[in-house]
């Protein structure tokens, strides 16, 4: 059987697990390869393999049938055709191999590949360029593989119920990251916080995960900890994102926030805002020597105002 025939090999109504079990910005960036799976097979039965903290994700997703505990007796209880994992670490390649599907998919350059029965190249190879790729291409040339024909990626999709309206306008800033090479001084922040409110007349709200410290954005309102759930509806409901580049920009970029994306030392061709109104703003010297100026100038290009 050739490998781009899977998805034509499997009956209607199956059951197809992808694997994505982690990090926020990779679970936002698989959407739209789901998205893709769903407009070529709409009868396909899809779960995803997430853990229970980025689940919020693909809450309320159409295109998502169940979410699935990456546990192998859930796994194998769902009794998936197809497992797709996206992951690729060593837990996503056991749960895989131990998923019971006919068919184990999984990139070949990924640790332990042997145990998959689909061993899906390199997103250069199948998409035909030769040029880095983003991560949201990455992952969908696994889909076209399988058999998706070809075709534009869509944006990144997230999904929330009716929020309270905001008694004023609010701009959420993310001034965390995995690394101090990654993050923008906070006194840079502040000194932006300070001309939002005052030139743009929009609230900064600050946000952090649980570990982050934002002591220093006490003058503001700050959350810090808090369940996905509630950040995805926060960052819906914004005017404005800015923040070093990290997953809740991905979150501001699926919702079509303007968004203004602060790179250290990651590379921009592949963690950049997908498909949405964006900014990314580098240095040669680094991500402290971004100037508060030269994020003012993209909120102009951005066309927000005061």
């Amino acid at each position: 059987m050739k490998t781009e025939a899977v998805l034509a090999e499997l009956p209607r109504r199956a059951r197809v697990a992808v694997i994505r079990l982690r990090s926020l910005g990779d679970c936002v960036l698989t959407t739209p390869a789901l998205a893709l799976l769903s407009q070529y097979r709409p009868d396909l039965r899809v779960a995803v393999v997430v853990e229970h903290r980025f689940a919020a994700v693909f809450e309320d997703n159409p295109e998502v049938e169940v979410l699935l505990a990456p546990r192998i007796r859930v796994l194998r209880g769902w009794r998936p055709d197809l497992t797709l994992n996206l992951h690729g670490g060593t837990r996503s390649a056991v749960l895989t191999a131990a998923s019971g599907a006919r068919f184990r998919a999984g990139f070949a350059h990924f640790r332990y590949s042997f145990l998959y029965s689909v061993k899906i190249p390199g997103a250069q190879q199948i998409l035909g360029e030769e040029r880095v790729v983003h991560t949201a291409e990455h992952l969908a040339s696994a889909v076209f593989y399988l058999g998706v024909p070809r075709a534009e990626i869509p944006g990144a999709r997230l999904f929330v119920g009716r929020a309270k309206p905001a008694t004023r306008p609010y701009a959420v800033l993310h001034p965390a990251a995995s690394r101090p090479d990654k993050t923008w001084p906070a006194e840079r922040f502040l000194e932006l916080a300070v001309l939002l409110r005052r030139d743009y007349d929009l609230e900064p709200v600050f946000i952090g995960g649980r570990d982050d410290d934002l002591a220093a954005f006490a003058g503001y309102e700050t959350r810090t900890g808090r369940p996905l759930a509630e950040i995805k509806s926060l960052v819906a409901g914004a005017a404005l994102f800015v923040g070093n580049d990290s997953g809740p920009a991905h979150l501001a970029a699926a919702f079509g926030l303007p968004v203004v994306v602060l790179f250290g030392s990651s590379d921009h061709r592949v963690w950049r805002p997908w498909k949405t109104p964006a900014e990314v703003l580098t240095h040669s010297s680094g991500i402290a020597a971004i100037a508060t100026e030269d994020v003012l100038a993209a909120l102009s290009r951005l066309r927000v105002h005061a």
